[in-house]
């Protein structure tokens, strides 16, 4: 991987203009409108009960069996994607001992279980993400620009981003691409703000479900077989990404009909990254995770764009850093963006069984006590 260099940096605020088009603008250049609009982009207060459910029939099941492929569309919002179900089942998490370019943390092998899911097609776009990020739904509404919807008092009351200082795709691409450069704290608030605006369970991955939902049934090093060489017809890398991030989708899925497991962008996983943790587990494990409670390292999965072929294996494993956000200009560091992790996005999952309130918070929300106090600091209109 070659170190990255973001451009000089200016003050800038993303904005959707009346034609839809995304575009990242100086503060001064918004809209007069949208200037107006920005406000605080957090009310304090969640209602108490469950959100409004947003109705999809097909995203409704009550057993596996009954798991259909879906389109989420998100109230308030165009921001709209598919996701198909991943049955439950068992399977050797890690890589044998005598694969190529295998990593020790890889292993022993071991047998787990995994309950049913249903998972995003592609990586999390900006188109998604921008809504969230940027507080486009609130600005919108405040300029008097777009509609109000049930679920709008539980999502405006997600914590979201601070304005990025530069436009955080780095020129690289908006419509289609990949969202990049989040802390796994901003990609777990997306899930969350995602799931008050459906009524539906979002949340990223645990790597034993990743690493399930890349490999579709296979074995071998790739979910399409042992060979480097077919790489490039099935994923964007350092060999074939011309050194950038490519539009999702662009090349063949998987078996389960995942597009860009290996490569375009590494994706996000809950757990602290531990290169024993699969030593401590036993056989026949039901869905295992292992719970962070330190910021670094935490597992990112599938390489990217400016990864070498090794990283791309479905068993790879690759442990954040405090390096990938050493550029941010900052004091302290965001909590929100990794500056100099280009290659870093992630996609949703939603479990069949829903979980207990418990279990949400715990998918959702940080335990660093730094963290929580830059939020709640954030949230009172501070930076």
């Amino acid at each position: 991987m070659a170190p990255f260099t973001h451009p000089p940096l200016t003050f800038f605020f993303f904005a959707r203009v009346m034609g839809g088009a995304l575009l990242a603008l100086p503060a001064q250049a918004l809209p007069t409108s949208l200037q107006e609009a920005q406000g605080p982009r957090t009310v304090l207060d969640m209602p108490s009960g469950p959100t409004p459910l947003h109705e999809i029939p097909d995203s409704v099941a009550a057993k596996a069996d009954e798991m259909k492929p879906y389109r989420e569309t998100v109230p308030g919002t165009k921001s709209a994607f598919d996701l198909v179900p991943i049955p439950g089942g068992s399977f050797l998490l890690g890589s044998p001992a005598d694969e190529e370019d295998r990593k020790g943390d890889e292993g022993p092998q071991v047998e787990v279980q995994l309950s049913p899911f249903w998972m995003g097609v592609k990586e999390v776009t900006w188109g998604d993400y921008h809504e969230f990020m940027s507080a486009l739904d609130i600005a919108r509404r405040r300029a008097g620009l777009g509609e109000t919807v049930p679920q709008d008092s539980w999502a405006d009351a997600v914590s979201r981003p601070t304005p990025p200082y530069v436009p955080m795709d780095f020129n690289m691409g908006v419509d289609g691409y990949p969202a990049i450069c989040m802390t796994q704290f901003a990609a777990r608030q997306y899930t969350k703000w995602l799931s008050m605006k459906t009524g539906r369970h979002y949340r990223i991955p645990s790597e034993a479900e990743w690493e399930y939902a890349c490999r579709a049934g296979s074995t071998t090093a790739f979910s399409f077989g042992d060979e480097i060489d077919d790489l490039e017809d099935n994923a964007w890398f350092f060999d074939n990404g011309d050194d950038t991030y490519h539009k999702g989708g662009e090349l063949p899925p998987n078996a389960f009909g995942l597009y860009d497991m290996h490569g375009n962008v590494a994706e996000w996983c809950l757990d602290a990254f531990d290169p024993k943790f699969y030593s401590t587990l036993k056989k026949g494990v039901l869905d295992p995770i292992n719970w962070p409670t330190e910021l670094y390292p935490r597992v990112a999965r599938g390489g990217s764009w400016d990864h070498d072929a090794e990283d791309l294996r479905s068993a790879r494993r690759i442990p954040s850093k405090a390096g990938w956000k050493v550029q941010d200009p900052q004091i302290p560091k965001s909590i929100w963006f990794h500056t100099d992790a280009p290659f870093l996005g992630f996609r949703v999952v939603r479990p069949l069984a829903k979980p207990s309130p418990e279990e949400t918070t715990r998918w959702w929300e940080t335990t660093i006590e730094n963290i929580r106090t830059i939020e709640l600091r954030q949230r009172d209109g501070g930076r």
